[in-house]
């Protein structure tokens, strides 16, 4: 029994931040419906595929966003499909939409619609900018989104352009904040009997998240002041990616520590002289040369396992750069039962990232894969209250599916 089992959530949203936060509930117990265009929920077109042949069903990106759920196939557009959420409303605890702002108005079934058929229900809508932004119709992708929020301008080197984090890092961020959003909004009704309208802005999300970003926003704001970005021939030493015997480690501020680093690499003689310990010494041009003479042939003697392991026991902060397989079949994750076991009727057997955090009285489970396209749109009808002749009218008629 998840710590929320038995909450009904209806799940409009698509792509990664809004189906994040609706698995996140889904996983910890609550029974989320995906309703889907009749194409599908467009991540089902996005990789990696098993096989690396593209099929609806076999998407890495929808397998895993989209575990735990129902699926039910609704055309909005057509003039029954209101008839339909009406009855998927009165059955949920919770609406969750990530389309542009004013599109569900336009299907008809908008916040005004909820809210009169159910006052005690609340519709969190997931955008890009807000449902009132200046910029509420504006495009958004990973890139722009994390870029509009902040802190990408001091990522990279000044000799070129800023960078992003890998993949859809800043929108699996939004997606959680998303889930806590629609956890409170359930929280009220639980408690006072009110639905409300909550605009979810990503942009938002971003400013505010972590990653020094709403520490960046003040500074902006309030003094006028931007982080920048170093250029390649001033960054100093122990700070930044550097290669080893099987691939790569990081260094964070471990230059200012050099009793630390010391430690680190068996007090070799080359770092005795006292003169490291000079004020800024070793972020010195012709220091920081010899520094690298002597580093660098250490790095290449030890694994990136091996030099973890020496800058653990000096308190010298490194992390060795994992690569997919290695992440894998690392004996950390594989002992505290990380890697989630899942049977998918067409993608077969794999495993995938699991709980992102442990609650021994009520912890997460996977209880179900992904779902196929409609593949539970008979059974939700049914626990909508929609008769079995109802049903076939709106299977023949294309509005469900």
């Amino acid at each position: 029994m998840g710590p929320i089992d038995g909450v009904r959530v209806l799940d409009l949203t698509v792509g990664i931040a809004g189906p994040y936060a609706t698995r996140l509930l889904a996983d910890y117990g609550a029974d989320v419906i995906k309703v889907e265009r009749p194409s599908g929920d467009f991540t089902r077109g996005l990789g990696p595929f098993r096989g690396d042949t593209p099929h609806p069903e076999k998407s890495g990106t929808f397998l895993y966003f989209n575990t735990n759920k129902r699926s039910i196939v609704l055309d909005l557009r057509a003039t029954a499909g209101a008839g339909v959420m009406a009855a998927l409303i009165e059955w949920a605890d919770v609406v969750v939409e990530s389309f542009k702002p004013g599109v569900l108005e336009r299907f008809g079934v908008g916040w005004d619609f909820i809210h009169g058929r159910k006052p005690a229900i609340s519709l969190v809508s997931i955008s890009n900018f807000g449902q009132e932004s200046p910029y509420r119709d504006y495009e958004g992708t990973e890139l722009t989104l994390y870029g509009f929020g902040g802190e990408m301008f001091s990522m990279g080197v000044a000799e070129r352009e800023p960078v992003m984090m890998f993949g859809t890092a800043a929108l699996v961020e939004s997606g959680a904040a998303a889930a806590n959003a629609v956890m409170a909004s359930l929280f009220l009704t639980h408690r006072q009997g009110i639905g409300q309208h909550v605009d979810f802005s990503i942009v938002d999300s971003q400013f505010g998240g972590a990653d020094r970003r709403h520490v960046a926003s003040i500074a902006v704001e309030f003094a006028g002041r931007r982080t920048g970005r170093n250029p390649l021939d001033s960054s100093g030493v122990l700070r930044g990616v550097y290669p080893c015997a099987d691939g790569y480690v990081e260094f964070t501020g471990a230059g200012t520590r050099l009793d630390r680093f010391r430690e680190m690499l068996g007090h070799p003689e080359w770092l005795s002289d006292p003169r490291w310990d000079a004020p800024g010494a070793i972020f010195q041009a012709d220091n920081a040369a010899e520094f690298d003479g002597n580093f660098y042939p250490w790095l290449y003697q030890h694994t990136k396992k091996e030099i973890w392991a020496k800058a653990r026991d000096a308190r010298v902060l490194c992390g060795p750069l994992f690569t997919i397989d290695e992440l894998v079949a690392d004996h950390h994750f594989r002992e505290r039962g990380f890697w989630a076991a899942v049977e998918h009727p067409v993608a077969g057997s794999f495993e995938m990232p699991g709980r992102p955090f442990i609650m021994n009285a009520s912890p997460w489970e996977v209880h179900r894969p992904a779902p196929l396209l409609g593949q539970h749109t008979r059974e939700i009808l049914s626990d909508a209250g929609i008769a079995t002749d109802e049903q076939d009218r709106l299977f023949a008629a294309g509005v469900v599916a």
